[in-house]
């Protein structure tokens, strides 16, 4: 089932599985889009399928224009949202929160969590962005080594925003346990596997079972 959900300054839509297990996805956008981009769709109800509650959202830039990029001065503010999702699923989901989202809000819910131990169990961050289009020595990892949550990162091999040896190198940093699946052909908008929702959830379940350390898998 999926409704409308909004609660706490959260905006979004909350899929409800026929069969919950008790665990829940908070998921947020890229810069240019919305809690109804096509891909968060199609992974919200790959999850559900898979008994988990998820919950797509708006990030608060996106709940103050309708269009438009996030400005980088607010982005402290962004990520004041994701932990008001997070905490939303809280009261929803008797079991273990993940969070995560498309490029921007990806990028945005790694930093919450490097910035709040325990702010999520694990991390889905899709098509991470990891230095702007042709500007390979402008990394956004900084952080990463601060990063202790296991986190499943899925990257195009087209993807404009990093090759896949870049992510492979920054994703070291991490002394949290971290898995990659590589999706063959695609680019930023990962629009080019028939079955990605499902792959996404079989290799998170792995990374689940991970204590640390990293795997690696191709799409």
């Amino acid at each position: 089932m999926e409704q409308a959900f909004e609660s706490g300054g959260v905006r979004g839509v909350l899929h409800t599985p026929g069969q919950p297990n008790g665990d829940a996805f908070a998921l947020t956008h890229g810069a240019g889009s919305n809690c109804n981009a096509p891909l968060l769709l199609v992974l919200a109800r790959a999850l559900a399928e898979g008994g988990y509650a998820v919950l797509r959202y708006d990030l608060p830039f996106r709940q103050n224009r309708p269009k438009g990029p996030p400005f980088p001065a607010a982005a402290a503010r962004d990520r004041e949202g994701i932990a008001h999702a997070v905490a939303a699923l809280r009261g929803l989901a008797p079991g273990r929160i993940f969070a995560g989202g498309h490029s921007y809000g990806g990028r945005q819910t790694a930093m919450a969590a490097a910035e709040h131990a325990g702010l999520a169990d694990a991390l889905l961050l899709l098509s991470y962005p990891l230095h702007p289009p042709k500007r390979p020595e402008q990394k956004r990892t900084s952080f990463f080594p601060e990063l202790r949550t296991r986190a499943l990162f899925v990257h195009g091999t087209s993807d404009p925003f990093g090759t896949i040896e870049e992510l492979r190198e920054g994703m070291t940093l991490i002394p949290a346990a971290t898995d990659l699946l590589v999706v063959e052909g695609a680019g930023h908008d990962l629009k080019r596997s028939a079955d990605l929702g499902g792959q996404v959830l079989e290799r998170f379940r792995v990374l689940l079972g991970a204590a640390r350390g990293c795997i690696d898998g191709t799409l």
